[in-house]
């Protein structure tokens, strides 16, 4: 089940700006896609799955490229969707930031739109971000809900400290349990890290890094199968990491924090159909405008997959309620 916020209405104050008229012209959606393309069961797949809802709604056409992850390559690609009147173009992936500072410059009539970055400081760039310390506090407040040792664990990385302070940690103290959050900054091997917290006593630990956390899922498998009666469990972020789980091991991943990138990529082209485009200050000594997706709205939703927690429902969308009331 998705666990969500019980709070009836909150009124949110978007700013939704017109952009140069293109409405004369059918609309060409370009797809900037990152290393990879489609099939990496991380943010290009949760791009393409707004994307097909998108266009079997508004019937647009679709042009999408693939990069190989130089800046050269990323410049190539953007400009070829550029040259085929492509607009709005949505870029998958702070890797593309450098090259739309640039090009959106060049292109002012073009409206981009950038998945999990908010570094571009242009008006015709919408940065499309989630609230990471909402989903980290969910993941705090739930591990600390079902933990056994009474302590559990975040792995990050160190510029993530605000997640953890704010999100995970907050969380696990608003669960009023006597529980002890651990974090484990990784500059090295995740299955040590991971090692590590559970030799300190974490029995459930949230993955807030992105890229593959088969490492630490891995790790948690094998301690659960030393020890019998184990139960130590994930928490993990999708689409930010992708995992490998089977009938034998799905036990041991309990939760999900959802960002739904799928329903960004929906809304841009939605306000692209009118020419419009979503202008809300993200950051406004630096120039940034776009949107950042939240609790509010279902932009970050909680995916529970353990019946330990699905018990414990009610109290979780007591805790989103609150969450909704973090900022960043």
């Amino acid at each position: 089940m998705r666990a969500r916020s019980i709070v009836a209405a909150l009124v949110m104050v978007l700013s939704i700006f017109s952009v140069p008229a293109h409405a004369a012209q059918a609309l060409i959606v370009g797809v900037a896609y990152d290393i990879g393309g489609r099939g990496d069961k991380s943010f290009n797949d949760a791009s393409a799955s707004g994307l097909e809802k998108a266009q079997k709604q508004f019937g647009f056409t679709l042009e999408a490229v693939v990069t190989d992850g130089t800046s050269k390559d990323r410049e190539k690609r953007i400009r070829s969707l550029i040259s085929k009147n492509c607009n709005p173009i949505i870029a998958i992936g702070p890797g593309y930031a450098p090259t739309l500072q640039v090009l959106a410059v060049e292109f002012p009539n073009t409206h981009f739109a950038i998945i999990n970055d908010a570094s571009v400081a242009a008006l015709n760039v919408t940065s499309l971000i989630f609230s990471d310390t909402q989903g980290a506090y969910l993941a705090g407040f739930s591990a600390a809900q079902v933990s056994k040792t009474g302590k559990v664990a975040m792995i990050a990385n160190p510029n993530q400290a605000d997640i953890y302070k704010d999100g995970f940690s907050a969380g696990v103290f608003a669960s009023k349990k006597k529980v002890i959050p651990i974090v484990k900054y990784v500059s090295g091997s995740y299955s040590d890290a991971t090692n590590q917290v559970l030799d300190a006593g974490a029995d459930i630990v949230f993955v807030a890094t992105q890229g593959s956390d088969s490492a630490v899922f891995q790790a948690i498998v094998s301690r659960n199968a030393k020890k019998k009666g184990s139960n130590i469990g994930l928490i993990n972020i999708e689409p930010d990491q992708y995992i490998t789980v089977t009938s034998a091991t799905k036990k041991y991943l309990i939760a999900s924090v959802v960002k739904r990138v799928d329903k960004a990529i929906f809304d841009v082209i939605s306000l692209a159909q009118a020419d419009k485009q979503y202008l809300d200050i993200l950051d406004s000594d630096a120039g940034i405008y776009g949107r950042r997706y939240a609790i509010t709205g279902g932009g970050i939703e909680f995916t529970i997959r353990s019946s330990a927690l699905l018990a414990l429902s009610e109290a979780i969308n007591v805790a989103a309620a609150a969450a909704e009331k973090i900022s960043a």
